[in-house]
């Protein structure tokens, strides 16, 4: 990951075009066929600007495309709608010439006009996008964001096939952001007609285009037969069929009519399936940039008292969370997981002690503990991990009440700031790209403290933010270690002021049936969570 972090560095600084990566088709790829993908939980939606969790982001990703894209399978940066790219020696201004003739699904040529509006829409507040803040860097966000502007000034059309970018600072971050879900090109005429419910009736430019989609039943992508890149998709159709319990979804797997249970193996299916060969050999297990957390709502009293909510981080035992998913995971300290450029080696985190707890609870005024509600998504193992939570609450004197809730529901309540506890669970984060600065704004920083936001913990430390874009700010690839080392003194000092309950960062493990065909890197792709249905086959 530093490597790549470093390379990326290198070329915004020399303001040297990237070629795009090289990808290798597999050659045992079969072209049609189908494949079934479960998921507990309806989808809430697939518009780009708005969708933002493991479940819909990888349908997104297949429905739209963005000026940048990853390499399928890895994190390699390489152009997307964008045919070619240039950076200014000044790292300030990024050309971006689009390929000719890609088409959205209505039929209608994209131009640089669409990736105007894309980008004046996703950083409207009037579109509530959790992803406004990515794109911070850009000329004019301010203005767009404080409500005194509708439309982005650094952002030009220059023909109808070539948009600049000029940025308010320097951004090492800024390809990256282009290729995130956010950034996806969209017409303004389809948005338009649909209005709120574009998210419902998407349209893109991508592999895949929606062909119906029963609420509370299915969604079903058909292969999209103009899509601008050559030979992809490989299957005709993906169908997601929702309302299905894990467990039922896993023995549908086992009786073949399952390719994919979205919502991963159930924990209490675990070491039964590991210790059965055949399943097995099915299993594909991938690391993640992933931390499990549980969020405190810092506008909320008492949670607005920083010895409460260190507190509550002392009284957490998290060997014991991660026994109950089969120690999958490893106990968290900070946000960032190990793997993450920028994380503090040796830093120790709260210690678990519900006796220093108990103190803490009484220095702050509230001795015989208080009340609460811990929200939780609604799939094993969240409801149990949530109960192993509110246990250990219960030690030090906090009764929180558990409101296990679908997944969307978690996500509003978050977004809205109705909630005092969230335990992220189902909805832990998984890094965007491998880079410190994705686990900060989004999720910890002021431009995701907004309604709708990620930032469910509604912490906005003014002075860490400045800290942060300084860190963002530096692309010269000889000042990378400086720069981590400013990252992890962002994080130290989040820590101390505990917004989060860092509890795990886990690993991850997807199930596939025996007809499926690709790489194991697809299915654990860190991009296309938790697959990238683009590049995946069947073999019969």
């Amino acid at each position: 990951m530093k490597s790549l972090l470093a390379t990326t560095a290198l070329a915004l600084t020399l303001a040297l075009p990237v070629a795009a990566q090289d990808y290798t088709p597999d050659p045992n790829a079969k072209a049609g066929g189908g494949i079934v993908v479960t998921y507990k939980d309806d989808v809430a939606t697939l518009d780009p600007a708005i969708g933002y969790d493991w479940q819909n982001w990888s349908m997104i990703k297949s429905l739209f495309d963005g000026l940048m894209d990853y390499v399928p399978g890895t994190t390699e940066l390489r152009p997307g709608l964008a045919e070619s790219y240039t950076i200014s020696e000044d790292g300030m201004t990024f050309t971006f010439v689009l390929r000719p003739g890609v088409k959205f699904h209505n039929g209608r040529e994209m131009t640089a006009e669409d990736v105007k509006y894309s980008l004046d829409r996703v950083t409207n507040p009037a579109t509530q996008s959790p992803g406004a803040g990515f794109f911070g860097s850009i000329l004019g966000y301010d203005a767009m964001a404080g409500g005194s502007a509708t439309t982005l000034d650094g952002v030009t059309v220059v023909d109808p096939l070539t948009v600049q970018i000029t940025l308010s600072r320097p951004d090492a971050t800024f390809l990256h952001v282009m290729a995130l879900n956010f950034a996806s090109v969209v017409p303004k005429e389809a948005v338009e007609a649909a209005g709120d419910d574009f998210g419902k009736q998407p349209v893109g430019t991508g592999a895949f285009k929606l062909e119906e989609w029963t609420l509370g039943q299915r969604l079903v992508f058909a292969k999209n037969a103009d899509y601008w890149r050559a030979g992809v998709p490989y299957l005709d159709t993906v169908t997601f069929e929702v309302g299905q319990e894990p467990i039922v979804a896993l023995l549908r797997l086992q009786n073949g009519e399952v390719d994919v249970p979205g919502d991963g193996i159930p924990p209490a299916k675990f070491t039964e399936v590991m210790g059965n060969p055949e399943e097995a050999a099915r299993v594909v297990e991938g690391g993640q940039l992933q931390t499990g957390y549980i969020t405190l709502n810092v506008t909320m009293p008492p949670f607005d008292k920083v010895e409460v909510r260190q507190a509550v981080n002392m009284a957490i035992n998290k060997d014991r969370i991660v026994q109950i998913i089969n120690g999958r995971a490893v106990p968290a300290t900070q946000p960032l997981p190990p793997s993450m450029p920028g994380y503090t080696e040796g830093y120790a985190g709260y210690p678990f002690d519900p006796a220093k707890a108990k103190e803490m609870l009484a220095a702050a005024g509230l001795p015989d503990g208080f009340e609460t509600e811990l929200f939780v998504m609604n799939t094993d193992p969240n409801p149990r991990i949530a109960q192993a939570i509110q246990q250990d609450l219960a030690g030090i004197g906090i009764k929180a009440s558990i409101q296990s809730l679908a997944q969307a529901n978690v996500i509003e309540a978050g977004g809205n700031g109705s909630a005092p506890m969230i335990w992220s669970g189902g909805m832990a984060w998984i890094a965007d790209f491998p880079d410190p600065s994705n686990f900060y704004g989004p999720i910890l920083g002021c431009a995701g403290a907004v309604e709708g936001g990620w930032n469910w913990s509604k912490y906005c430390n003014v002075t860490l933010d400045e800290e942060a874009t300084a860190a963002d700010s530096m692309t010269d690839p000889a000042k990378v270690a400086d720069r981590m080392a400013m990252w992890s003194d962002v994080y130290t000092k989040v820590m101390a002021d505990a917004p989060w309950v860092p509890v795990f960062n886990e690993q991850r493990y997807t199930m596939k049936s025996a007809r499926m065909g690709g790489a194991d890197a697809l299915f654990v792709d860190p991009v296309s969570i938790p697959v990238n249905y683009d590049y995946v086959y069947v073999t019969d």
